[in-house]
Parts: C-alpha cells; structure tokens; sequence
C-alpha cells in the first residue's frame, strides 16, 4: 500500500491518526464506473480493520454490478464543517468480493473481524444480522492520500 503523499505532507495523517480515523467513521463514498465510462458515486457504511475497508454492500445495486465488470474503485471517508477542520482519507485499488453473495451467515472466517466490527459499529449487535441482499467487498487499499486540516 502506498500512503507516500507529494502534495500536503504537513497535513497527511500519521499512519496511528489514519488507523484512527478511519476506525471511528461510519460512512464513505464509493466511487465506480460503469462499462461505458459513467462515473456514480454513492454512500455507505463500513468497517476498517486496520489494514482493509469492508463494504457491506446490495448485490443488486448499481454499485455492485460495476465492480462485477471492472473491480477498480476510489473511496472517500471525510468530515469537517469549517475549512480549518477538514480531514479525511481517500482510498484507491481494486476490491475482493468475499464469502457468499447475498450473504445469508454461511460459516466463513475470513468474515468473522470484519462482521463483528460492523455488527457491533452499524447496529449495536455482538453478531451480524444477515439479510440476504447484501455481500462483503474488501479494499486492501493500493493507495492512501489523507488530509487534516487542523494541523495547519
């Protein structure tokens, strides 16, 4: 993963203030793009493990099928409400879809921190409620640029 910045190193996150912040967000914005070029941007929740950003997200959204085509995605987390308090962190690469699509709580591993972190942060439960309409994506992410405007 590549978080080298050439703009803005003053205000780049430390990597403990970027695993911090993107551990206490709730919210992203995904950006994806269709096969003829159209770019759509949409939010959701997420949970970051520290190394990856999990997406729980609708096996039939628009969103989903874009990735199913072409899994290269840009994602931002951000919040602020004057300039001087701007911050946040885009994320770039390509996502992993994992376990069963829609996920229903078939056992698998690979899903046990993820749904647990989102579980407890999305819905205040010890374990994942499962749906059927939504399927996980993982964003190792080959990219980081951040910004904190508050270190100015």
């Amino acid at each position: 993963m590549s978080t080298a910045q050439r703009r803005g190193r003053r205000i780049m996150m430390s990597p403990r203030e970027l695993d911090s912040y993107l551990a206490g967000q709730r919210t992203c914005r995904v950006a994806t793009v269709s096969a003829d070029g159209t770019p759509h941007v949409s939010a959701l929740w997420f949970a970051w493990d520290g190394a990856a950003l999990w997406l729980y997200s609708l096996v039939r959204s628009r969103r989903w099928a874009h990735l199913l085509a072409d899994p290269r995605i840009a994602v931002i987390v951000d919040d602020g409400e004057e300039y001087g308090e701007l911050r946040g962190v885009e994320l770039c690469g390509t996502v992993e879809f994992v376990g069963e699509a829609p996920r229903t709580g078939a056992p698998c591993a690979e899903l046990a921190v993820p749904e647990g972190l989102f579980a407890g942060r999305h819905f205040g439960l010890a374990r994942m409620p499962h749906d059927g309409r939504h399927g996980w994506l993982r964003l190792a992410p080959e990219h980081i640029v951040s910004w904190d405007f508050r270190k100015q």
